[in-house]
Parts: structure tokens; C-alpha cells; sequence
């Protein structure tokens, strides 16, 4: 990869001086430390890096003036000093900005430190992260993804969320968050038994993780908690992290049609406002781009080189209502990615001029999600659980795979999480009940840390195919802990000589469950 990497020694070091990490390695609530000086609460973290630019956040524990410095050495020998910018109650002490004008295929370090905006001279400890740009030219790419974080009750207990250290073993040059960032709808308890015996113990609790997120200040503390973590703070620190979300980031499987009437866990009943103070945390505490043309745009495209264009959709703020999913025209009722996000994508990927177009959906398209579980019933994903020919949301997506072919768009890959198990499908227009389209893969990864589930069964109106799958055996049960070991990742190499992208599904473990290597389909 020939990269510079932070040393895990320097970002413990910076780590230990404002805090963040105790004696036993966890991360410590920053309300615990005594200080006069302004501190950094919880790390550091930079994303939606391009060519030229990325995006670094950081929150502070009070009204602060946060100064920047930008180096392409560690030393930070050659640094640039940026304009402060202030922290303030309003966006809860955090502050993100855009770092530009920079060079192609670089190390960028970044350094900020805090001064109290009410006694300027208090300065606080320096905090350090870094960041490659990505390439002009053609060289090795690698990226992680994965998604689902800190879901059914498991926080953090002694080991920590131990799949972020993992992946930061191999040094990606990004990871890609597929969703399910947070859980603001899953309260979680100091104790659970586990079915084989013992107990699961959260070491690390907040009081906004006691109870489901209503208010704005809850939304938050989800965020805050998870990057308690000592492997969260490890991996933010040193990779750039691109965020999509999904239904978690508000509550479980929401649309404009969730009743929460008879939900006793809210006071709150309006959909449309938690998901409004959801939306609002979501980008305070990520390092997602502003979009002025839609303020609070998720969906967007990320072009890292030559090699590769990442298109991050959003199938959750433009859906309509979750429901049997029956419908035979496409009207907005029946739609998930909405006309507007639909047409963006169509325009993006047919001007794309990256090798490999990968397609980050937040759900899978061919498996089925109930709305109701326990029913069988309603659709929450792109599959109705029909078999037939497109009806429903299948029939934005029959739309979309057709307009794929029809224009010659070659090499796209989708890579999703949502289920909490691991699979690599295959959509084999000679097995679908809808043939107008090419054949594709569509990879599965997740939990990074939360239950394991599955497996879900199969819609065939696009025709997957199970190519490997790593899921729950009927004897283990569903809702096993992180500690079972079924946490999964995945990781994409793509090779500066030959152009071949690789897949490896990987276990929290770093034990490789299964590899393919596509080669791209050359343009006439």
C-alpha cells in the first residue's frame, strides 16, 4: 500500500493525555476527568476523503476555539495553520470542517488543539489524526466495510468492540459504514444472561443508553457512547470512515406508515420528529459532507481514483410507507430510493469513468425483511417475498438494473449489511423471474458489533444466487453476542496493475471465511 501510518504508539500516547483511555484500555466518560483546561471528548475522526479533500470532526467538553494544523509529516515539520473554528452548545461542542487544496496520494496528518473560549489562555492537550488522499493515478486500493454497531444490548464490555482493532490491522484506506451506525431504539442493561451461562457485562455505560432516543441530546449520546470505545477511537484516528445510515439511526424499520401509538418505550409519537432530531445528530456527529443544494443529504458519490466511484445510496428518507409491497406501477407510494435519488444515480453512473462502480446500499435487494418478523408480513426491504416479477419497490430496482445494461454501465458491485450475518450473492438474470439486467454481486457483512442473526431467505425475482454464507446454525440460536465470535467484515482489493477487485468476508477473529477475485469487464 506503501502508506505512512499513525503509529498505534503516538495515538496512544495523544489518547492517554486527554483522556480518553483508562486503565483497563476502555474509553472513559469525559465527565469523569477533573480538568481546567478544555478537553477533546472523543477522538478524532475524518471521512468522505477524495482526491483533494476530507472531512476531520472532533467535540470538545465546553465552548472552545479549536485551532488546525495540516502536515504531510508526522513531525508535523511542515504544518499549515488554519483558521479556528468555534465550538458551541448549540451543535453540542462538535465541529467537523473540510480540509482542501490538498495533493493527490498524500499523508495528510491533522492536529487540533482547544482553547476555552472564556479563559483563551487555557489550551487544551493536542489531539492527532491522519488520512491518505486518494490517488490521481492507478495503485492499490483496499477498503473495509461493514455495518450494524452496538445493537440488541451488546455494548461494551471488557474485550471492547474488538472488530474496528481488525480492521485497522490491514490499514484500508477507508472504511465504509454500511449503516446501522448506532441504535437509538435498543436500551441497553448492565447485565444480560447469556443462554449458554454467564453473564454479558456493559462495562462502559451512559444514562442516555438506559432508555430509548427521543429527545436531540439522547440521539446524541448514542453517538457518544459508541466512540467510548477504545477500538472505535483506534481505527477514527488513523482511517477514514464514509457513513450511510439506515433504520437504526432513528428506530427499528421506520417509514412515514411506523405507529408508535401503542409502543409504551415513547413519549414521543411523531415518526417525523425523531427522525428529524435523528437526522440532526447523524451529521453532527459524523464527518458526512454538507450538501447545499439538500442540507442533510446522505445519499452521494465518492470518487477515490481512477480505479474506483463509491455511490452511497440512502433507501430510507425517500421511501414510502413499509407495507405488503404489492403495487404494480411505480408511484411514490411504491418507491425506496425516491425520483429524485433514483435519477442522481442513473446521471452518476453513467458519466462515472472509474473502473469499479460500487454500490453502497444500506439493505440487501434480493433477501426478504419483514416489516413483521413474527408474521411473516410486510416488506421493509427492496424483496416482497413474492418470487415473481417485479411489483412494489422491486420495480424501481427492475428499473434501475435495466437502465444499468441498456447504457453499458460495467463492473458495478453492491455491498450492503442490515441482516447481521455474512454472504456473498450472485444475481443471475437466467434464475430471476426479471432477466432484463446483467449479472452481479452483491456482498453481505455485518455485525461489526451487535447480534448475529439469520439466515433470511431468498426472493427470486432477481434471480441471487448463495455463493458462501456465515450465519447462526438453528442450534445456536439468533441474537448471539459479539463474545460468539460470528462479527464479520469485509475487505476490497483492487490492484493498480491489473485492475481485479478482490473480496475477502473476514470474522472479528481476522480469519478469511471466503475470497473472489472479479476481473473488470473492459470497455469496447
Amino acid at each position: 500500500m506503501n502508506k505512512i501510518s499513525l503509529t498505534r504508539r503516538a495515538f496512544i500516547t495523544s489518547a492517554s493525555a486527554f483522556g480518553l483511555v483508562g486503565a483497563s484500555g476502555l474509553a472513559l466518560p469525559y465527565y469523569s476527568r477533573a480538568s481546567q483546561r478544555p478537553a477533546f471528548t472523543h477522538g478524532v475522526q475524518s471521512g468522505d476523503v477524495d482526491a483533494t479533500s476530507g472531512m476531520v470532526w472532533t467535540r470538545t467538553d465546553r465552548p472552545a476555539r479549536v485551532m488546525y494544523e495540516v502536515s504531510t509529516t508526522e513531525s508535523f515539520a511542515d504544518a499549515t495553520r488554519l483558521a479556528p473554528l468555534d465550538t458551541s452548545p448549540a451543535s453540542d461542542y462538535t465541529v467537523k470542517r473540510l480540509l482542501t487544496d490538498l495533493a493527490s496520494d498524500q499523508d495528510i496528518f491533522y492536529r487540533m488543539t482547544a482553547a476555552d473560549l472564556s479563559d483563551i489562555n487555557a489550551v487544551s492537550e493536542p489531539i492527532v489524526g491522519r488520512f491518505r488522499t486518494a490517488p490521481a493515478s492507478k495503485r492499490d486500493v483496499r477498503f473495509a466495510w461493514s455495518g450494524d454497531t452496538a445493537g440488541q444490548g451488546w455494548g461494551i464490555d471488557e474485550t471492547g468492540m474488538k472488530t474496528y482493532s481488525t480492521i485497522a490491522k490491514h490499514t484500508p484506506d477507508f472504511f465504509l459504514h454500511s449503516g446501522d451506525t448506532i441504535y437509538a431504539d435498543g436500551a441497553m442493561k448492565d447485565e444480560v444472561d447469556l443462554p449458554s451461562g454467564g453473564k454479558w457485562k456493559n462495562v462502559v455505560m451512559i444514562d442516555g443508553k438506559r432508555k430509548v432516543a427521543e429527545t436531540l441530546d439522547e440521539y446524541r449520546d448514542q453517538w457518544k457512547y459508541n466512540m467510548m470505545d477504545k477500538h472505535v477511537l483506534g481505527l477514527s484516528a488513523i482511517c477514514p470512515t464514509f457513513y450511510q445510515w439506515d433504520d437504526h439511526e432513528v428506530l427499528n424499520n421506520w417509514s412515514d406508515s411506523k405507529n408508535l401509538t401503542a409502543d409504551n418505550r415513547y413519549t414521543e409519537k411523531s415518526i417525523h420528529v425523531l427522525s428529524a432530531r435523528a437526522a440532526r445528530a447523524f451529521h453532527e456527529m459524523t464527518t458526512i459532507r454538507y450538501e447545499p443544494s439538500e442540507p442533510g443529504r446522505v445519499y452521494r458519490r465518492i470518487a477515490y481514483g481512477p480505479l474506483l466511484d463509491v455511490f452511497f445510496l440512502d433507501m430510507r428518507s425517500y421511501r414510502g410507507p413499509n407495507g405488503p409491497d404489492m403495487e404494480e406501477t411505480l408511484t411514490p407510494k411504491s418507491r425506496m430510493l425516491g425520483e429524485q435519488q433514483t435519477k442522481w444515480l442513473k446521471r452518476e453512473l453513467a458519466n462515472s469513468k472509474a473502473t469499479w462502480k460500487i454500490i453502497a446500499a444500506d439493505m440487501p435487494l434480493g433477501l426478504i425483511v419483514w416489516d413483521d418478523a413474527a408474521k411473516k408480513a410486510g416488506a421493509e426491504a427492496v424483496s416482497n417475498g413474492d418470487n415473481g416479477a417485479p411489483k412494489g419497490r422491486e420495480l424501481e430496482f427492475a428499473d434501475l438494473l435495466r437502465y444499468i445494461k441498456n447504457a453499458g454501465i460495467t463492473n458495478t458491485v453492491w455491498l450492503t449489511a442490515d441482516v447481521h450475518y455474512t454472504a456473498a450473492h450472485y444475481y443471475n438474470p437466467d434464475k430471476a423471474k426479471f432477466q432484463d439486467f446483467n449479472p452481479f454481486w452483491e456482498f453481505v457483512s455485518g455485525p461489526i458489533h451487535a447480534g448475529t442473526f439469520g439466515p433470511n431467505d431468498f426472493d427470486m425475482t432477481f434471480g441471487p444466487e448463495l455463493k458462501f454464507i456465515k450465519a447462526p446454525t438453528a442450534e445456536q440460536g439468533q441474537n448471539l453476542p459479539p463474545s460468539a465470535g460470528l462479527q464479520f467484515f469485509g475487505l476490497v482489493d483492487i490492484s493498480g496493475a491489473t485492475e481485479q477487485l478482490t473480496v475477502r468476508l473476514m470474522d472479528r477473529d481476522d480469519n478469511e471465511l471466503y475470497k473472489v477475485t472479479l476481473d473488470p469487464v473492459r470497455s469496447a
